[in-house]
Order: C-alpha cells, then structure tokens, then sequence
C-alpha cells in the first residue's frame, strides 16, 4: 500500500524545515517521521519536522520536533515559514494570524507584496527568566540564561570565530545545571546595536539560525548593556531584526521565510520503506 504525502521545504535564514498541513496529512508518529525525514542522505534533509494544524483557542496550531525526534516549544524562524505557508496556500487571506505553540498564542504579522510574504514579525512574548552563570574552572567566561519558551544560554565573546562550536557546544547543551538540556549562543557585537551570533540548537546541532536564539541574545545583550532595545541579529544563515518593546515587554522578531520547493513523500506502508520524490 503506498500514500504519498506532500510537504513544502522552507527556511528562515537558513534554519531549514520540512513542512506538512496536517488537516490534510495526518502524521502518526512525528518523532520517528522527524528523525527519518530529516536525514540528508537516506531521507529530505532538515533540521526538523514542523506540522501545521488547526487549533480551537487560535487561527493555526504549530508543533515542532527537531532532527533527533524531540519536541520543541517554540522556533521563531520556523513560525514565520508557517506564516508564509498559510497565506500563500491560500488557507487563510490575513496578514495578522495567531498561532498556537507549545510556549503559548504568537501573533504574525505577514509582510505581503502583490501575492508574496516577504518578511514576517513575530511577536514572541515577554521572556520568562534570566540569570547570569558564572563558571568555575573548565570555561573561562560568563554565561546568561535566557528563556523564550525554550531555555537558551547566551555567551558574548570578543572573537566568536575562536569557538570550537562542534566541541563546547554539546558540552553546554548537555551540562548538568540543565536537566532538559539548553540551546547554546556565541555572540560577538560587531557593531552599534549588531550582533553576530552562531548557535548549537538542543536537538539538532550547529544550524544555520535560531529564531528564539537571536531573541535571547537580544535580551541578553541589553541585559548586560551591550545593545539598545532593538538590534540586528547576524546568523550563518542570514539576520534578523530584534526588538524588545519597553511598553508591553514583548520580544518582537522580524526577518524572513523562503520556500525552497514542494515535494511529496511515497510511503510504502506494510514495509515501512520511504521514497521522497521532489
């Protein structure tokens, strides 16, 4: 028996998912499909797996799970892709639409020109928690904790291209001061109000950008006197803008949602073989 699924591959400044309208896809099993699908030889290649969906407390639903099948709260790059997939599919014709995610109701404002979203602001929330880390002995620098739904940990150093991020990056991730793991950021202020930053996402390694890794960098750069309220963001995969609203306290993030291409996924189901044709 074979069922073909169709997804659609977007970025947002690089961080790359595969996307699937589960109101007329059901996918069982979304941790196995994630881990699967997102291999770059045998499967899509991504860094995850992001199911859109309907919700009855906001216009759309969003679950993500990363390339290592763990579900995340929140990605910010990843919820701007959503927000160009439903407008340019045609699910819905807003250009504000809230979204439900495991760390709460996000709002979307979609950038549009003619047929087209070019951009997408976020409005992220208020961060829930911050904290310096000082550490003894192994690394020599300060840390700050920022939490946007997700735990991040922030560390501005004056050469970030001096970072073995493939070597301290799980180290951090996976240190025992979090039990359920944390994203981890270098930064660098290269600038007035600019900030490069390279980033080891819990779950899926060293990714091209961080939607919610450039929010708490933000934070933690005007936390630590660094940066004004609003800063761009520069990742491997592109830059963001970052604005921390001193009247509401919300965390606004603008930048960009690309598609890549439709495919469609053939399963065979009773041997549980998969072909991916583009």
């Amino acid at each position: 028996m074979i069922r073909k699924i169709k997804f659609t591959k977007m970025h947002g400044a690089g961080n790359d998912y595969i996307y699937v309208d589960t109101t007329q896809y059901s996918i069982a099993d979304p941790e196995k499909k994630a881990i699967e699908w997102s291999k770059f030889h045998t499967g899509i290649g991504s860094d995850g797996l992001i199911l859109i969906g309907s919700s009855d407390k906001a216009d759309f639903s969003m679950r993500i799970f990363n390339a290592d099948g763990s579900e995340a709260m929140m990605c910010g790059n990843g919820s701007r892709c959503v927000g160009k997939y439903v407008y340019e599919y045609g699910l819905t014709d807003k250009t504000e639409i809230t979204l439900d995610t495991l760390s709460g109701i996000k709002i979307l404002k979609l950038h549009v020109e003619g047929e087209t979203v070019t951009a997408v602001t976020v409005d992220m929330g208020s961060p829930l928690e911050t904290g310096e880390v000082h550490w003894k002995g192994k690394y020599p620098f300060q840390s700050t904790k920022v939490s946007m739904g997700n735990p991040h940990l922030v560390t501005f150093v004056d050469d970030i291209t001096r970072i073995n991020l493939p070597e301290i990056g799980p180290e951090l991730e996976n240190h025992p001061l979090f039990p359920d793991r944390t994203n981890v950021e270098f930064a660098q202020i290269v600038g007035k109000d600019t900030i490069r930053m390279r980033v080891w996402e819990r779950g899926s390694g060293i990714t091209q950008a961080c939607g919610t890794g450039a929010c708490a960098t933000a934070v933690a750069a005007f936390i630590n006197g660094l940066a004004g309220r609003k800063s761009n963001i520069i990742m491997d995969g592109g830059t963001v803008i970052i604005e921390w609203d001193e009247a509401s306290g919300h965390i606004l993030m603008t930048g960009p949602a690309t598609k890549v291409f439709d495919g469609e996924i053939v399963e065979e189901v009773e041997n549980g073989e998969l072909r991916v044709e583009n």
